[in-house]
């Protein structure tokens, strides 16, 4: 199957309570040198024939992103490589 990925992140401009959490929470951890923080979200999208980015892109824009407040970009998956069990 043909996989393509969709990465949908908040637009620059827009406030991430989640990034900021995040990037906050850090020097408990003892990380002190992350300037900051955006979360977004990964889709997978799997073809049955060849992979269409032009329909994926038509997919994003119409339901798996809101283009107001929202960026996106569509590339094609890499497939999972098989685990070599004899290691």
């Amino acid at each position: 199957m043909a996989r393509v990925v969709v990465d949908v992140m908040l637009k620059p401009e827009i406030l991430d309570p989640q990034g900021q959490a995040v990037a906050n929470a850090l020097p408990r951890l003892g990380v002190s040198d992350v300037a900051s923080v955006r979360i977004g979200r990964r889709i997978e999208i799997e073809f049955t024939g060849e992979p269409d980015l032009d329909r994926a892109r038509e997919i994003a824009d119409k339901l798996l992103a809101n283009p107001v407040i929202e960026d996106y970009e569509v590339r094609l998956g890499e497939q999972p490589e098989s685990a070599d069990k004899s290691s």
